[in-house]
């Protein structure tokens, strides 16, 4: 967790770090929630009517979001997966609004990281609103939420990430305490590559090689099903990245802290290489700002 600052109201606070908020676990046996399974999750009602209750509240205030995590992954593969977090995903100038409307509906908000990240709480049960990944590479934008595809969650017609954004936010998503490797194969595989992968690669832009890296890991899982990525995507980031390997930049800089400040903290610590990620999230506007903020 990263050093807290003070709060700035009584029940909205903001915490910054660049650090990952998730901790690492210890050694155990895998629990239910990271088995794959078809099987519907058993909500608890409490835990339901809380969701019925934001999406409701997004929908009044006709704040621009759409639901990513556990609901659009079974959308677009049939995997269910317990959850005890509802994720919203929007942009930085829409989280203002949803903070200050779910204040009022009696939820403790607070900006864990103005890079991406604000949580909701009440009770157990926890809403992250997010609005692009921690390390800033990728960032959620109005064409985000308008791409995102219908969907009933909780008795609410709302909206789920669409397939291609849904993997864009997975690719980073590549800590040692959790790796979303395997459900970026599942989407490829769920939607039978029915994507717009010209899509994905402007979703990705120039960090195209962990796309790559992504769509490998697929075909060594699925190689009966290579096909699902079409062919001109396959002879596209091969030929690039066989002129990379043709054409080395001495000059190239170091990217693991994108990929994991912690696994690559040795390069960054002792070993004196660029710290990419700490430019990329100085880099990153608009950040989050509280409704206080944003109305004053």
């Amino acid at each position: 967790m990263g050093r807290s600052t003070p709060r700035m109201t009584a029940t909205v606070s903001q915490k910054s770090t660049s650090k990952r908020l998730m901790p690492e676990p210890q050694a155990k046996a895998p629990e239910s929630s990271t088995l794959t399974s078809s099987i519907p999750a058993r909500i608890p009602e409490e835990q339901k009517s809380l969701y019925r209750e934001v999406l409701q509240v997004l929908e009044q205030y006709e704040v621009p979001y759409a639901v990513a995590g556990a609901f659009a992954l079974q959308k677009h593969t049939g995997i269910c997966r317990d959850t005890k977090d509802l994720d919203v995903f929007l942009t930085s100038q829409h989280v203002p609004a949803a903070l200050a409307r779910l204040q009022e509906h009696g939820f403790e908000c607070e900006i864990r990281d103005p890079v991406w990240l604000a949580k909701a709480h009440r009770g157990d049960f926890f809403v992250d609103l997010i609005t692009g990944m921690s390390n800033a590479v990728i960032v959620v934008e109005d064409s985000w939420i308008e791409r995102a595809h219908p969907a009933t969650i909780v008795g609410v017609q709302t909206h789920v990430l669409a397939p291609e954004e849904l993997l864009a936010s997975k690719l980073f998503v590549t800590r040692r305490e959790r790796f979303d490797g395997a459900d970026i194969a599942h989407i490829v595989y769920g939607t039978q590559g029915k994507m717009d992968w010209n899509r994905v690669l402007e979703l990705v832009g120039e960090h195209w090689e962990v796309l790559l890296w992504a769509l490998v890991l697929f075909r060594y899982v699925y190689p009966a099903h290579t096909d699902y990525v079409p062919s001109f995507l396959w002879h596209d980031l091969l030929a690039r990245f066989k002129n990379q390997l043709a054409h080395p930049d001495p000059q190239a800089r170091f990217r693991g802290s994108l990929i994991d400040e912690n696994m690559f903290s040795i390069d960054l610590n002792e070993w004196g290489l660029d710290n990419i990620l700490e430019e990329y999230r100085a880099l990153r506007q608009p950040k989050i700002v509280s409704p206080e903020t944003r109305c004053g």
